[in-house]
């Protein structure tokens, strides 16, 4: 297929979804050489990055989250950087600075590490509120403005940001508000017997060392994501999403149900998923795949609920099968 004609119609066509599926299929195997096991996790991470959103990973250390970025840019062709967050980490570290040049008399700006197209911002929760803030910023509004002057940060764009859910002594937690601006939350996980057998295998060659090869330009998940978005979307399917997140906030173990914005990230990156699976159309089975990664993390649980037991998870594979999903022929 020619790249003129992808993105001009509304909708999305079958062809376009074959060549969209085969791009993503290519994306996933690429990344899996490097974690081995992991194909879920690697495809909620292509989906996240193809909706245009960002990606939450909870996890513990050693589990190959630096990897993930790395292999992802990669893929792309595109650029990587990864920031320890400490609490002594101020904004400017992230977005950069203004420097003045004696030479010419001029402030000079001189980028951070954002300037990147996957940015890997570990241990998140151990910055201070202020810089944190900084950077969710800088993922909303896909810009850093600096005396002034906006520096637009590029195209692919996505922050990987890790918490680690064993160490909580100095550490910052992401406010409500903020972790909304997470498209997905999901963990990695330790790689099973067969992928740890694997990994000792190649114990030879450090994991910094692993380069995968590239598949496309830059360009093309650009264009890949503008694509996504003309997906097809029936109605009975955006009602089932409401019901759905009506049902995370009339839930009693729910102190805050997820909210538009939530309901607006699943329909994006179910559209992403489909396009995934070469269909130009949504069907209830992309929502129920996403549901949970998509809108978990936005849940506030009842203190009462927490201190049972109760996770966000669990009531969203509650809700999921409490709330009916649309038939097929209705969806598509």
């Amino acid at each position: 297929m020619d790249g003129t004609t992808r993105g001009d119609s509304m909708t999305m066509a079958p062809e376009q979804a074959a060549w969209f599926s085969d791009i993503f299929g290519r994306l996933v195997a690429n990344v899996e050489q490097v974690l081995l096991g992991k194909t879920f996790v690697i495809k909620l991470s292509f989906t996240a990055l193809l909706s245009e959103g960002h990606l939450l990973l909870e996890d513990y250390p050693g589990t190959g989250k630096t990897s993930l970025a790395r292999a992802i840019a990669q893929s792309v062709q595109g650029t990587s950087n990864r920031v320890q967050f400490t609490p002594d980490l101020l904004p400017g570290d992230i977005t950069g600075v203004s420097i003045y040049d004696q030479r010419s008399g001029d402030f000079e700006f001189h980028r951070g590490p954002i300037f990147a197209n996957i940015v890997l911002a570990d241990e998140i929760n151990r910055a201070s509120p202020k810089t944190q803030a900084a950077l969710l910023e800088v993922m909303e509004e896909g810009r850093v403005t600096v005396d002034g002057v906006t520096h637009p940060v590029g195209a692919p764009f996505m922050v990987i940001a890790t918490q680690n859910p064993v160490e909580q002594a100095g550490t910052y937690r992401l406010p409500e508000a903020q972790l909304d601006r997470f498209l997905m939350k999901t963990s990695i996980g330790y790689p099973d017997h067969a992928s740890t057998v694997r990994i000792l295998e190649g114990a030879g060659v450090r994991a910094h060392d692993t380069v995968v090869p590239s598949i496309v330009p830059a360009e093309t998940v650009v264009e890949m994501a503008a694509l996504a978005r003309t997906v097809h979307v029936d109605p009975s399917v955006n009602d089932y999403v409401s019901r759905i997140v009506e049902a995370t906030r009339s839930s009693e173990e729910v102190r805050l149900g997820a909210s538009v914005r939530g309901a607006l990230a699943l329909i994006r990156a179910a559209k992403t998923l489909a396009a995934a699976g070469a269909r130009h159309y949504v069907i209830p089975d992309d929502i129920k795949a996403l549901a949970e990664p998509v809108l978990a993390h936005r849940l506030v649980l009842d203190p009462e609920a927490e201190f049972d037991g109760v996770t966000a998870s669990s009531i969203m594979s509650q809700i999921l099968m409490e709330v009916s999903p649309p038939s097929d022929r209705q969806a598509v």
